[in-house]
């Protein structure tokens, strides 16, 4: 079987996606080399590449099938039967896509149903952990061109902490990733995760200084210096940062479990729920006085919608240590539909289905139990990573 990038049966699989490669020309070079520029000088607005919004129409949904028990204990049965609940629920509006370790890979395929009347492909690559809108590639996209941009992952620099856990596999995911359905890769020229990067689509993108100018993933560059190297890479005019807290999680406190973009110019805010430390109510209100004097890359001002969280006493998740993340926020948004958490708390979940219902008309609100990834501080947008369809060539 012809497994070249442009063999007949790729470009059935990657759809719209595939086309692009030979229409990227000398546009891709352009954005590559300012990606990996160390200065990261390049103009932003010369960048032919953007990261699109996520609720841009998708080709597929990543995940990835855990792999490291030790990491899970005693929660590894029950965080996989969480993977392939999201799995499901996601391939009812679009086609999911799997990474698996070879020697796990005919587990994931039966407790995903893989092959069978939903969309789901299991892919044998290796990985180890769940976190593939980490590790994995972020995408860039512009008229007739797509390209995946490789973020460095390097464990979010826990590297002898007590957070430390082995990546090694999933720090060359993104790469094999990409080679596999034929996605130019491009090195981005600082180091990152995806869950460290929210943008409207048109240009702005929201981020934490905690988790981005940070000595373990960018050491010795300023602020300045990272934000133009994010703007290189990614295709962003502006970036508005928020403070975040360093060293009180294993992602420095990453921006998509605090503040995403429904729509350019409306946020959705994380708002600590009661019961909930009160260092992370200090980061929810320095967040919010910074979003409601901001304005995007166009101009606009910022339209803060707030998104409570559950009572920390009436969750489900109570038992299970203080790394549980209850946040509504780590939502994600598939074709024709909004994933997000239910926690146990009736009130605040009716609440969040209700504030999302109304922030993304026309979309189906599917609240899933994920205590179990929740365990281990993420949710299902950590545990997802979108393709995004290719705009039409111009």
């Amino acid at each position: 079987m012809d497994t070249s990038p442009t063999s007949r049966r790729r470009l059935l699989q990657l759809g719209a996606a595939a086309l692009p490669l030979a229409a990227l020309g000398s546009a891709l070079p352009t954005v590559a080399r300012a990606a990996t520029s160390s200065s990261g000088a390049t103009s932003p607005s010369a960048a032919t590449l953007r990261m699109p919004a996520e609720h841009d129409r998708h080709v597929r949904t990543f995940m990835a099938w855990p792999a490291l028990s030790s990491v899970w204990t005693p929660y590894y049965s029950g965080v996989r039967s969480d993977i392939a609940r999201v799995a499901d629920a996601i391939s009812r509006y679009e086609p999911v896509t799997v990474l698996a370790r070879p020697e796990l890979a005919a587990e994931a395929r039966y407790a995903c149903g893989a092959g069978a009347y939903h969309g789901i492909e299991v892919v044998e690559i290796a990985n180890d952990d769940l976190w593939i809108r980490d590790f994995g590639p972020t995408f860039v996209v512009a008229p007739g061109a797509v390209a995946g941009v490789d973020t460095n992952f390097n464990g979010w620099g826990k590297t002898g902490t007590p957070y430390a856990q082995p990546y090694a596999n999933d720090a060359a995911a993104a790469a094999t990733l990409l080679g596999r359905y034929g996605v130019q890769r491009v090195q981005a020229g600082f180091v990152g995760e995806g869950g460290s990067l929210e943008t409207d689509g048109q240009g702005t993108l929201l981020a934490t200084i905690s988790s981005l100018v940070n000595s373990n993933r960018n050491p010795g560059r300023t602020q300045d210096q990272v934000e133009q190297a994010m703007k290189s890479a990614l295709g962003i005019d502006k970036v508005i940062w928020v403070p975040g807290l360093a060293g009180q999680d294993i992602t420095d406190c990453h921006i998509d479990c605090l503040a995403r973009f429904t729509a350019p110019g409306r946020v959705i805010l994380d708002r600590p729920g009661p019961g909930t430390d009160p260092k992370w109510v200090a980061v929810y209100n320095e967040t919010k006085q910074i979003l409601l004097s901001a304005t995007d890359a166009q101009g606009r001002p910022l339209t803060v919608t707030e998104l409570p969280g559950p009572e920390r006493s009436r969750i489900r998740g109570k038992d299970r240590g203080p790394a549980f993340l209850s946040s509504y926020t780590n939502y994600y948004t598939a074709n024709g539909a909004v994933l997000v958490p239910q926690f146990g708390d009736s009130a605040a979940d009716s609440v969040a289905y209700n504030i999302l219902a109304a922030a993304y008309p026309g979309r189906t609100i599917v609240q899933l139990d994920i205590d179990n990834i929740a365990t281990g501080g993420g949710g299902i947008h950590c545990s997802t990573q979108s393709q995004p369809v290719v705009p039409p060539a111009l």
